[in-house]
Formats: C-alpha cells, structure tokens, sequence
C-alpha cells in the first residue's frame, strides 16, 4: 500500500503485533493483565484467607487511538508526489512570434547550427546557449554519438554500415531529447556536420525528429581556418587534413541554398555568438524556404 508523503503509517501488521493502544506481554500466571484489568483470583478452596467475593466488573480499557487514516496517493504526475514530474508530450516546434526587443530575446526556439570539423559549432553553440535571458540548452551530435562506449564506430576507422547506423541513432536521440525540452519551454540549440548533398538524411531528417519550426544556421568559416583549428583537436574528433578539406568542399554547396552562412574566420567566439543570436532573430521574422 502506498501512502502520500507526510500521513502518519498504520501500525506494524504481523505476529505479536495485535491492536494498537494494547502493550502486549506474557500471560503467565500471576502476571498482570493488561491495564485496566484486576487480577485473576486464585480458585476455590486454595489458599488461606476469607472466601473471595465477586470481582467488580472489569473497567474497560480506554478505546485504542487510531491513526488518521492515511491520505490517498495523489495521482501519477502530481506535484505531491516525491521524484515524479509529469513531463508534457513533445510534438512538432511551431515557429515563435518574433520578439519586440533586439536578437531573440525571450523567445523559445529550436535551433540546428550546422558546419564541417573545426567550425567552432559546439564551442559557438554553447556560448550562444549560455548567454541567452530564457532556459536554453545545448545537444552536441558528437557528445551523444560517443555515448556508445563497447562497439563504437570510429568515423576514423573508415566510413562503414556501423557508423551510419550510430549516426542515425544520435541524431534521433538529439531529436527526442529536444523534442523534450522544447515541450518544457526550453530552447534548445543543436549541432552537427550535415551535408547539402543529403538532404533526406541529413537536414530533412532534423526536421521530422525535432518539427517544422527548427531554424538552421550553418557556419562556415575558410579551409585555412578549418584546418588550424581542427589540428587543436584530439582524440577522434580531429581528422586528417583531407579529409577536412573533402568535408568543407561538401559544405560549401550551402551557398544558394537559402539558408542563412556565416563566414566566422575572422570572429572569435563572442562576436560569433552575437552575429548568430542577429541571424536567427531574422530568421524568426522571415523563415528560411528549406
């Protein structure tokens, strides 16, 4: 039986437990009774002394407190109840109304910013996500990707069905857990390497996880700088040069496709902050055809 939290609980229920308000003890001979209770006299005929009168009546014992009843469990998802929230289903983003104030401001939106290795997208996407006045967070691709611990598709190891397969999965994972967010009032910016030449799998797949309402931005500053900043890296986010060089080669079919670039080489990651929160205010006010 479940009981809210606060109400008293029932007495202990099991042998040698009997009514509450009772103390129990051995009824031995010559042991006194419960409270209340005289002594038995001893039988007839034994014992010394005049013939016993009749014992008074027994006084009854004061009727056992009871426990108030305890309250019913609130249901499921009450804020009564001790580590469950109800969370509200998530569903498709609608796009917010544009803010009066400059940049974003208060609203709650969905955002993908998109670009190659070395673009600077998470360290970019968690400043932006830090600075804003609303509860913002930030899903990293790669962070949920590498969840996968045994069995981990190295992208180094050479492109294969295993790596695909991991990649599809984070990406569904990122769209649930924004999903999620978003359904709480939290913006939710996220970021991943996606290709023009793959739209399906790619920017039409952000769309059916996450809704109609997500506004891509990409990020995409010059090969010299991509390359600089991709050789700080380590472990197997850094890639050799080639292949950085064939991924901003891909990633500059970007352009003529509508969606807002920004150029951040000659940006540190402040201004690149701003200039992004600047891009997505207008975004809201005039959505992108993708």
């Amino acid at each position: 039986m479940q009981h809210a939290v606060g109400a008293p609980l029932p007495p202990p229920q099991g042998p040698g437990n009997g009514p509450a308000g009772w103390t129990h003890q051995a009824q031995h001979p010559g042991h006194p009774g419960p409270p209340g209770r005289p002594p038995i006299p001893p039988p007839l005929g034994h014992g010394p002394g005049p013939a016993p009168q009749h014992a008074p009546a027994p006084q009854h014992a004061p009727a056992p407190q009871q426990a108030p009843a305890p309250r019913h469990a609130p249901a499921p998802g009450s804020r009564e109840t001790s580590g469950h929230v109800q969370l509200p289903p998530g569903g498709p983003v609608p796009l917010p109304a544009y803010p009066a104030e400059a940049g974003t401001g208060a609203a709650t939106l969905a955002v993908l910013l998109i670009g190659p290795a070395g673009a600077g997208k998470t360290t970019v996407a968690k400043l932006w996500a830090a600075r804003r006045r609303v509860p913002t967070a930030h899903v990293s691709l790669d962070d949920v990707r590498e969840w996968v611990r045994s069995g981990f598709a190295d992208p180094q190891a050479g492109w294969n069905d295993h790596s695909e397969a991991q990649y599809r999965l984070a990406r569904r994972t990122c769209g649930f857990a924004a999903r999620n967010f978003l359904a709480n009032g939290i913006s939710c910016i996220l970021d991943d390497a996606v290709f023009p030449d793959r739209p399906v799998v790619g920017l039409g797949g952000w769309k059916r996880h996450v809704g109609p309402g997500l506004l891509p931005v990409v990020l995409l500053p010059g090969l010299e700088i991509v390359l600089e900043r991709n050789a700080a890296r380590s472990g197997n986010r850094r890639l050799s040069d080639e292949e950085v060089a064939r991924i901003h080669g891909r990633m500059a079919g970007w352009y003529g496709s509508g969606l807002p670039i920004i150029d951040n080489s000659t940006y540190d990651v402040e201004t690149t902050a701003r200039v992004l929160d600047d891009v997505l205010a207008r975004s809201i006010a005039s959505p992108p055809a993708w």
